[in-house]
């Protein structure tokens, strides 16, 4: 096999374009045991995703998760999956145009957006490569995250270099950072909340369920609580609530380890003895809607408030295609490629740079 992927037709006349590329976690191809089961081994491989030392792991992935977990996980995804397929898909495909659109009147044809997953199709290789027969020259990758873990931010940028690690004519780089505390970020959530509000009533309680990470994370440095803490006191702030109308809490416990807390499966049932006329449940560390919200939050997290004598539980949908998002995200890519544009025209397609080009080439015999 070769070291190194073929590099694309290279035209000098050609000029060079900047990808833009958003990443999301990913899902299976479809919503079965097949499918699911060399997705979850992608996944679950990953060591940034978990840390226990490989040959250990490697027996317990391969002799007992692998055997009995894609079974289960198929019938959860079965449950939320859409006629056009897995709903994190769905959505990061239409945040995909959504922004080129946003950004295309902007910055003309200079820019190629697209989006891949980090585990599942499409990957991050097969895109990148995409963009480089496209001739970007320039990439942008967006993290889908708002909070950094190394478990979700830290992979996907494992992912890019490695891809990178393989190819001979490497496209300049930058990973937009995490965005948790960003005001654009918050006043699309802040919207979005006040939305359920006019459209459903507003709740006696709001709890904000991010997805939860072991606790050895925290211990060795991971920011990840704090974004999420931090996350959700601005957008308090922004909704106005005192301490005591909100909660932040941490979900998709796996194995017997301690994971971040408070827990929200515990936060729901203590809830539901408060007998609140209401419970308001939004998921801010997930910007497209996907199984650990639609599954794990709006209908086991439904059942397991009203099984312990909680009343109405309405959740509310993740950002999705909310235009202030879109917008917000629009925004937060035009940063990046500030330095790369001058007054919405690329420096690298210059007239004179061009021409420039083709005398070098044309003096090295590699042009006529």
């Amino acid at each position: 096999m070769p070291r190194f992927y073929p590099e694309p037709e290279f035209s000098h006349a050609s000029p060079s374009k900047i990808g833009v590329l958003l990443v999301n976690l990913g899902s299976p191809d479809a919503p079965t045991a097949k499918a699911v089961r060399p997705y979850l081994k992608q996944f679950l491989s990953d060591p940034r995703v978990v840390e226990i030392p490989r040959p250990i792991w490697w027996l317990i992935l391969n002799g007992i998760i692998l055997n009995i977990r894609p079974k289960k996980s198929a019938a959860k995804y079965a449950s939320i999956w859409t006629k056009d397929g897995s709903p994190l898909r769905v959505w990061t495909e239409k945040q995909a145009k959504l922004v080129k659109g946003a950004l295309g009147e902007q910055f003309k044809g200079e820019l190629v957006v697209d989006y891949a997953m980090r585990y599942g199709n499409p990957s991050i290789e097969a895109q990148i490569l995409k963009m480089k027969a496209q001739n970007c020259q320039h990439l942008v990758v967006v993290p889908m995250y708002p909070q950094y873990a190394a478990s979700t931010s830290a992979s996907v940028f494992d992912e890019v270099a490695r891809v990178l690690q393989k190819t001979r004519f490497q496209p300049a780089l930058r990973m937009v950072a995490p965005f948790y505390d960003e005001a654009a970020y918050i006043d699309a959530l802040a919207q979005s909340v006040r939305e359920h509000w006019q459209r459903n009533g507003r709740g006696d309680h709001l709890l904000m369920s991010f997805h939860g990470v072991p606790r050895y994370t925290l211990d060795k440095g991971d920011p990840y609580h704090c974004h999420a803490y931090k996350t959700g006191r601005l957008l308090a702030e922004a909704l106005q609530l005192e301490k005591g109308q909100y909660t932040v809490a941490f979900q998709s416990r796996f194995g017997k380890a301690e994971w971040l807390k408070p827990y929200t499966t515990d936060m729901l049932h203590q809830l539901a003895k408060q007998q609140l006329g209401q419970l308001d449940v939004i998921c801010p560390g997930f910007v497209a809607d996907c199984l650990e919200t639609l599954e794990e939050i709006a209908m086991e997290g439904r059942d397991d408030y009203q099984a312990a004598g909680g009343q109405k539980y309405a959740f509310i949908p993740c950002l999705n295609d909310h235009p202030a998002w879109i917008s917000g995200l629009s925004g937060l890519i035009s940063r990046e490629l500030t330095s790369w544009l001058t007054n919405g025209k690329s420096t690298r397609n210059d007239k004179t740079l061009l021409e420039q080009r083709d005398i070098a080439a044309r003096s090295l015999g590699l042009q006529k």
